[in-house]
């Protein structure tokens, strides 16, 4: 059985808070590296942002998930102290910490093993949004 590990560098820019689908993304890598059986990680570089396996067909799920984390982590609370790029700067971080910084989503018949109604999105936290890195790991 022959051995395969590739790592692609992607960036994703967002537009800010909120959910970014990047399954085609994904999807696309994982299709070319031509495997049948593996797993595919998915990783972000960065403290401000998450990634999570959502709800693709009803818009109003991820809504409602994006405003429910924001009520669960409000701006301005006066207790937080690292606050010098802004009143979004801790909760940032606090959602990335409460959420996920890396995936990993078995590949099977050289698709990944995503449910009928699963995405992958990139959770930005800031409300200016960014260029976010996005390390995939594809092996076997």
């Amino acid at each position: 059985m022959e051995v395969l590990d590739l790592t692609h560098r992607i960036a994703s820019n967002t537009s800010g808070q909120g959910l970014h689908e990047i399954t085609e993304r994904v999807v696309s890598l994982v299709e070319s590296a031509g495997i049948e059986a593996g797993l595919c990680t998915v990783f972000v570089q960065h403290t401000s942002a998450s990634l999570i396996i959502q709800e693709n067909a009803d818009p109003s799920a991820r809504h409602d998930l994006e405003v429910w984390l924001c009520r669960l982590v409000a701006e301005n609370d006066p207790h937080f102290t690292h606050t010098a790029e802004g009143p979004d700067d801790m909760p940032s971080h606090i959602k990335s910490a409460l959420t996920a910084t890396s995936l990993a989503i078995p590949i099977i018949d050289g698709r990944l093993g995503l449910g009928t109604w699963q995405g992958i999105y990139l959770w930005e936290h800031r409300h200016r949004g960014s260029s976010r890195q996005l390390l995939i790991h594809i092996g076997t």
